[in-house]
């Protein structure tokens, strides 16, 4: 009976000992490979990095040259927009101050040029009255 004992897989120190050695170099194959994904993922990551700025740094240039572009538009439109408005004030006082004018509404030029001559005539006409005054 101990020969059928003997026979058996699990008695077999030979057998336990390979499947020691086995489990073992599975267990740092395991090992290997964590630390080859670890050491791999650190270069893949900067690889990526590297990547990334170059394609920034492509695409920067592209970029600031459509918003060199735009501005350029924009100020093109601006400046058309802004001598159309002075266009359109420079129309609307003329057609306001001519409807004022039809109305018998001077400007605000047109009365201070009364005032002044006004207070010329005044000065003129004291002028003369002092003169007058010592005349007799």
């Amino acid at each position: 009976m101990s020969d059928e004992n003997d026979k058996k897989p699990e008695n077999d120190p030979q057998l336990a000992a390979k499947i020691k050695d086995s489990a073992r170099q599975i267990w740092l194959a395991g090992l290997g490979a964590y630390t080859k994904a670890e050491e791999d993922t650190g270069k893949f990551f900067e690889r990526l990095v590297q990547e990334g700025e170059q394609l920034e740094n492509k695409t920067r240039g592209v970029v600031e040259k459509q918003i060199k572009t735009v501005e350029d538009r924009v100020g093109g439109v601006r400046e058309r927009a802004t001598g159309t408005w002075d266009k359109l004030e420079t129309l609307f006082d003329e057609r306001v101050s001519g409807a004022l004018r039809r109305l018998g509404i001077h400007r605000r030029e047109d009365i201070e040029a009364l005032e002044h001559r006004i207070a010329a005539l005044e000065t003129e006409l004291m002028r003369l009255r002092g003169d007058r005054d010592e005349e007799e």
